[in-house]
């Protein structure tokens, strides 16, 4: 995912931008860090990213010395700087993690700065997020990462139903974006589930046509729900197709994807087996030359199987990522 947060970033805020050498950040995988000289307004409206911090760093030996006088006045200003991003009262709980965020001094500086910046203080889910952790690229000291926006770039506001097994938003909004739309397109988003990859498309802009199809009513609905809370309901088409035996003419349709089943919370690897050929097939009966169709699997010995015994599939790219505790791939083809 890096790569398509690199170009977004790019394309959005390119003149502002300096992106700090690989090394850098070659440490934590799924990482960049770039300096930014433009409005942090910008770095709020990525669709790739599932979050934005703000980096300081302290010339301090331990985290103790973040309670120093100096270090945490100026700890303090940097965090209602960010702050001033948003309207006031944005920001109501204040969260800290940190290797060792249990020890009697995370837990001192966790109430010190949440009595200075008058919010609460939680062990779980908050607003205002700090990670706090040693300096990266051979800088000495200490980093305090403050996140951007009191909840990650990934939650999306649309998303009211919430369908077990849904796709990240970040990483459908990738899939959309690896299809290499373009306005004219006739998308269609196999095994659709709850809309995550058909309303991220609307979000990156115009398309000639819009489907999703899923076979689960249950799956449908909830569909309908977050494309009205989207403001997209006119632009998608929702059917109650089968992937496997698709109503479309033959070479009607410029770009898929599809989230397959992992076999976890929905499907089974016997399923699997039976339903993804027949899914790779027809998608291939239905789109045009030089398609692009791009899948989300965690079956990963199967669905290499299935394209490098295809000759109607080529695969251009095979990207690993994480999701949660998994490791599933995106993949994307193209018709031959």
């Amino acid at each position: 995912m890096e790569s398509i947060v690199r170009q977004e970033l790019a394309q959005r805020c390119d003149s502002d931008l300096e992106m700090l050498e690989p090394e850098a950040s070659a440490a934590r995988p799924g990482v960049l860090r770039f300096y930014f000289r433009g409005d942090p307004h910008k770095l709020l409206t990525l669709q790739t990213a599932i979050a934005v911090y703000q980096v300081s760093v302290f010339a301090v030996p331990r985290p103790r010395a973040l309670l120093g006088d100096a270090s945490f006045r100026r700890l303090v200003a940097d965090i209602d700087g960010m702050r001033q991003l948003h309207p006031p009262g944005t920001f109501c709980t204040l969260g800290v993690g940190a290797a060792g965020a249990d020890s009697p001094v995370m837990q001192r500086l966790h109430e010190h700065l949440g009595a200075a910046l008058s919010l609460e203080c939680t062990q779980g889910q908050a607003d205002l997020l700090l990670r706090i952790r040693r300096a990266t690229g051979g800088v000495p000291g200490w980093e305090v990462l403050m996140r951007l926006s009191p909840r990650p770039l990934s939650a999306r506001s649309w998303r009211v139903c919430d369908w077990p097994g849904a796709l990240n938003a970040t990483v459908a909004q990738a899939m959309a974006r690896l299809t290499r739309p373009t306005p004219h397109d006739v998308f269609l988003n196999l095994c659709c589930g709850s809309a995550t990859v058909l309303i991220e498309r609307t979000h990156w802009g115009a398309a000639g046509r819009l489907v999703g199809c899923d076979t689960s009513p249950v799956a449908l609905a909830c569909a309908r729900a977050n494309l009205q809370a989207s403001g997209c309901a006119g632009m998608i088409e929702l059917t109650s197709w089968d992937a496997r035996t698709l109503p479309l003419p033959d070479a009607s349709i410029d770009a898929l994807a599809a989230d397959l089943p992992f076999g976890f919370a929905t499907g089974s690897h016997a399923e699997n087996i039976e339903v993804y050929p027949g899914v790779l097939c027809e998608a291939a009966r239905v789109a045009k030359a030089q398609a692009r169709f791009v899948v989300l699997t965690h079956e990963l010995k199967l669905f290499d199987s299935l394209v490098q015994a295809s000759a109607q599939w080529t695969v251009e790219q095979r990207l690993r990522i994480r999701l949660r505790m998994l490791e599933p791939a995106l993949y994307v083809l193209s018709r031959t």
